[in-house]
C-alpha cells in the first residue's frame, strides 16, 4: 500500500510559496489588499484561515508559536488552531507573548508590546473597510487607487451626527503609511495605537475574502478621525482587574456571580497569569527579607 506524503505545516511547498510572495508584495505596499488563492483548509472559513494559512507558509522548525482568540490562550478555536499547526510542524507552543516568535491572534493585539523578533498574524473576517457602503468590488479597488475615502468620513461623520460619537468600536478603521485606509481587523479600539510604528511586522489574512496585507515594522498608522472629534479609545479610568490590580490593559466586564456585582478582568488572560506570579513573587522576596 503506498503511503501518503504529508507535508511540512501541512500545506504543499507550491501553496507556501504563492502566500509568501502574496505576502511580501503586502509587506512591500502597507495597507494594500494582495489578492491570493486561498485554500481549502480543515477548519471552517470565518474561523481564521486566512491567518492559519500564514501562519502555516511562515512557521519554521525553530519558531515558538503562540495562538489567542480575543485574549485568551484556552479558547476552542485557539487550541483547535494549535492542535493543528503542532500535529503537522512540531514546533514548540508557548502562552508567553515575549516567548513566542510568531503570535496567531484573533481580536485582540497581546498586551505586552511585541519586539523586531516577532510577526503577529491577524485573523480578518471582513479586509475592506469600504464595504459597509460599497458592495462592488471592482469599485472599492478603483476608490482606494484614487485615496477616494470621502465615503468612509461621512460613514463616520453620520455616526457622530446620530450618536454624538464614532460607533466602531471595533474595526475601527485606520490609514497606514498615509496612503491607504485599512480594516485592523475586529481588534478593540483600546489596540489600534499598538499598531503605530510596531517593532513587529503585523501580517493580516482573510481566508474566506482571499486578501492578504501588513504593517511593516515602524510604519505610521493613524486611526481615522476628525479634528473636533478626536480618536478615543476605550477609557477604563478608575478601575482595575480584580485578579491582578492591572488598570492600563483592555478589560472585561463581567458580572460577579455571588455578589451580582459589576467586575472587571484582564482580556489577555496570559497577561493578567504571569502579572500574579510575579505579584506572588515580590511577595514571597518581602516575606523572606
Amino acid at each position: 500500500m503506498k503511503k501518503l506524503k504529508t507535508h511540512f505545516a501541512f500545506l504543499d511547498e507550491g501553496s507556501k510559496k504563492e502566500i509568501r510572495r502574496a505576502t511580501l508584495k503586502a509587506v512591500a505596499i502597507p495597507g494594500y489588499q494582495v489578492p491570493f488563492a486561498s485554500r481549502e483548509m480543515p477548519i471552517g472559513r470565518g474561523w481564521g484561515t486566512g491567518g492559519l494559512q500564514l501562519t502555516l507558509s511562515l512557521v519554521g522548525k525553530e519558531d515558538v508559536l503562540k495562538v489567542i482568540d480575543q485574549g485568551a490562550d484556552e479558547s476552542v478555536n485557539a487550541v483547535s488552531i494549535k492542535k493543528l499547526v503542532h500535529s503537522t510542524t512540531n514546533v514548540e507552543l508557548t502562552e508567553a507573548t515575549e516567548d513566542a516568535t510568531l503570535i496567531q491572534s484573533r481580536h485582540r493585539i497581546p498586551e505586552i508590546p511585541l519586539t523586531k523578533d516577532q510577526i503577529l498574524v491577524l485573523q480578518v473576517p471582513m479586509p475592506e473597510p469600504l464595504r459597509t457602503y460599497e458592495k462592488k468590488e471592482y469599485i472599492t479597488k478603483m476608490l482606494h487607487a484614487e485615496k477616494e475615502y470621502s465615503g468612509i468620513w461621512l460613514m463616520l461623520f453620520e455616526q457622530i451626527m446620530k450618536y454624538g460619537r464614532t460607533s466602531t468600536d471595533a474595526d475601527h478603521p485606520v490609514l497606514v503609511n498615509e496612503r491607504y485606509v485599512m480594516a485592523p481587523s475586529p481588534i478593540p479600539r483600546f489596540d489600534n495605537p499598538k499598531m503605530h510604528h510596531s517593532e513587529a511586522l503585523i501580517l493580516l489574512g482573510a481566508g474566506r475574502e482571499k486578501k492578504i496585507y501588513a504593517v511593516p515594522p515602524y510604519t505610521d498608522v493613524a486611526s481615522l478621525a476628525f479634528d473636533d472629534y478626536v480618536f478615543q479609545k476605550e477609557d477604563f479610568s478608575g478601575e482595575a482587574c480584580h485578579l491582578c490590580g492591572a488598570t492600563d490593559v483592555f478589560l472585561d466586564e463581567l458580572v460577579d456571580d455571588h455578589t451580582g456585582k459589576t467586575i472587571y478582568q484582564c482580556n489577555d488572560t496570559s497577561y493578567c497569569v504571569d502579572r500574579l506570579n510575579k505579584l506572588e513573587q515580590e511577595e514571597v522576596s518581602t516575606v523572606d527579607a
